[in-house]
């Protein structure tokens, strides 16, 4: 079966793929950048892994401040070319510390309003059928054929997930089995329709599919890098006051307990 609207399943065709989400995502950024939030309305890019905890949040921040937040949501090394290409954002929040280090590097961030808020947990997924499955190593199995990941190229899932699977000495074995995803939430919605045998995804994005997947395995801590989400000020934003509030907002303690409830780990 090959899945509606996602990448080729050859592997080969995968860089074609990502380079025309980024060259659409470019594309799409320079148009609104002619059309930038308005005096009352903020513009947050955030990874896609943050999406249900944020909406939360954001609903929360409307209420009190009347300040809209306007999401951006996708995978964080496309929403970084985004924002060093000029497309209007106010705040950043990644996935990872890679992308938020090439913004600071650039000088596109405020390196005061940076704050590390949240961790997350690497976990191997099933839908509800499939080969038997119990750990990583099981993947080398024949009668798995077909294992969503992100896209190491611009999804921080997808980079923690071939670090693992290289430190487990796993990858060689298992390149020609990956089937590479624009953000983590489509590897989920992959193993939920059942179009992969296998996904990797965070805790929090298992957590939001229910019993439509089972967790296989954790990923060892030790076999790829922190998963740490950094927020921070994008340096063009014209409303750091009220961006600051939104980010004071995600580091409270309510703004932590929401995260909690969808699956994300406590930075402390």
């Amino acid at each position: 079966m090959t899945p509606s609207n996602g990448p080729s399943w050859r592997t080969a065709a995968v860089p074609m793929s990502a380079y025309l989400l980024l060259f659409v995502s470019l594309f799409l950024s320079g148009c609104r950048s002619s059309s930038p939030a308005s005096s009352n309305e903020l513009v947050v890019s955030a990874a896609v892994s943050l999406k249900d905890a944020f909406n939360e949040i954001a609903r929360i921040h409307e209420q009190r401040t009347g300040t809209k937040i306007r999401f951006n949501f996708g995978a964080s090394g496309v929403l970084q070319k985004q924002i060093e290409s000029g497309a209007p954002a106010d705040i950043f929040a990644s996935a990872g510390a890679r992308q938020m280090d090439e913004l600071g590097a650039r000088n596109l961030i405020i390196p005061a309003s940076r704050k590390d808020f949240a961790r997350n947990v690497l976990v191997l997924i099933q839908g509800a059928s499939g080969p038997s499955l119990a750990s990583f190593t099981d993947l080398t199995k024949a009668d798995v054929s077909r294992i969503a990941i992100g896209n190491p190229r611009t999804v921080p899932a997808g980079q923690y997930t071939e670090q693992t699977l290289t430190r487990l000495k796993l990858l060689p074995d298992l390149q020609s089995k990956l089937i590479y995803a624009e953000d983590v939430r489509q590897v989920l919605d992959y193993v939920v329709r059942g179009e992969v045998d296998a996904g990797v995804v965070y805790t929090s994005d298992a957590l939001t599919a229910g019993g439509s997947v089972r967790t296989v395995a954790r990923a060892p801590d030790d076999a790829h890098d922190p998963i740490l989400y950094p927020i921070a000020i994008v340096k063009e934003s014209q409303q750091t006051e009220a961006a600051q509030k939104f980010i004071d907002l995600v580091l409270s303690s309510e703004g932590q307990a929401i995260l909690a409830n969808y699956g994300f780990a406590s930075i402390n």
